[in-house]
């Protein structure tokens, strides 16, 4: 399994903007072939900063999502509100700590 992170700053007064974006493709990107999980998370001490954390099944199949016509949409409706370049991350579950 890949964890996915991407980090995104946004310009003051555009987070609406990417919520409604989000908001509308949220239960496609969840229905992609190959996504196992979706988040959105907001920082606390700097809100127009969100970070999507997605599971996939392989990073074949976020590949094949990257290449896809929603990924390229969603992507270029969202690129135009970005304050500063986002930064995204790959990572593999090396161990999960119970409670």
């Amino acid at each position: 399994m890949l964890v996915r992170i991407v980090r995104m700053a946004f310009q003051e007064g555009k987070t609406d903007d990417f919520r409604a974006i989000f908001d509308a493709s949220k239960q496609r990107i969840r229905a992609f072939p190959g996504c196992l999980h979706l988040e959105l998370l907001r920082d606390l001490d700097q809100p127009t900063v969100y970070v999507t954390y997605s599971h996939w099944e392989s990073p074949e199949a976020l590949e094949q999502y990257r290449r896809s016509d929603l990924f390229r949409a969603t992507w270029a409706a969202t690129k135009v509100l970005f304050a500063d370049r986002p930064t995204a991350f790959s990572m593999e579950t090396i161990e999960t700590a119970g409670h």
